[in-house]
């Protein structure tokens, strides 16, 4: 298969698992193993993510302007940047200590990927199963105190395997939040978030970018920009009609059959 392709599809798979409750780290990383992808030192997975990062501010690029424009005049818009900014700091506290713990023991190991997926997985069965009757029903009128208790679940997301999105949208609907709020609300969690980290992994990596396959990366960008903007809308509506169940399933599924390769000596 032509390296091109290879990159094209990495780029799918970023872009469509990055907002979904499934972990887009651990598809990348399963999804270059299958397809023979070489990524010295993770620079090509590090830079798609910025496609990813851009499709969902241009996605909510009205709710964004309106609350930078609104900082100076409108409390409900400082309340909101507030809000985002303190659910964010957990997990840059908490990423700054164990990224490079996490980087060299954690980083690839597919028992550990497997192991997230299905617990992760049973997780959200139980929450969707036995949450409380939601209170919150839109991002503008969370509670700032229950806004930083979700963001900090975003740092089990260190973890390969753990979704960040899943991780927040789980706790939320656990503290009363409605699914779809939660869901949005894991959205603009995103955007600083995969933006500190986009950019503290470009810091590591900046004397290895000269080595980089530029049209590669590219490709991988495009293809993740299309498809993150493809997917957040119709995740949304899925997701007020459905639930999370069908994702949890598919967690516990690909977690089983990371077992089955790992136990039958495919890959370890």
């Amino acid at each position: 298969m032509p390296t091109l392709l290879k990159a094209a599809l990495l780029g799918i798979v970023q872009g469509v698992t990055e907002f979904l409750p499934v972990s887009s780290t651990a598809h990348l990383l399963i999804g270059a193993r299958l397809l023979g992808y070489d990524d010295p030192g993770g620079i090509f997975t590090v830079m798609i993510q910025l496609g990813s990062i851009l499709a969902v501010m241009w996605l909510y690029r009205e709710k964004i302007l309106a609350v930078v424009t609104g900082l100076p005049s409108r409390p409900e818009a400082r309340r909101f940047a507030l809000m985002i900014v303190l659910a964010t700091v957990p997990l840059l506290v908490v990423g700054g200590l164990l990224s490079k713990f996490v980087r060299s023991v954690l980083y690839g190991n597919f028992v550990v990927i497997a192991v997230a997926f299905i617990v992760g997985g049973i997780v959200m069965l139980i929450v969707e199963r036995f949450r409380p009757s939601p209170d919150v029903m839109d991002v503008d009128s969370l509670p700032v105190g229950r806004a930083v208790a979700i963001g900090s679940f975003q740092t089990l997301a260190l973890i390969p395997g753990v979704s960040r999105s899943g991780g927040t949208i789980v706790a939320a609907m656990a503290m009363r939040v409605d699914r779809a709020a939660a869901a949005e609300f894991t959205f603009f969690l995103a955007m600083p978030a995969m933006g500190a980290a986009f950019v503290k992994d470009l810091l590591d990596m900046r004397h290895d970018l000269g080595s980089a396959r530029g049209l590669e990366i590219a490709v991988g960008f495009i293809m993740a920009f299309i498809a993150s903007a493809l997917v957040v809308k119709p995740f949304l509506n899925y997701v007020r009609r459905s639930g999370f169940a069908p994702f949890a399933w598919y967690r516990i599924v690909v977690g089983a059959a990371i077992v089955a390769a790992v136990v039958a000596g495919w890959t370890s």
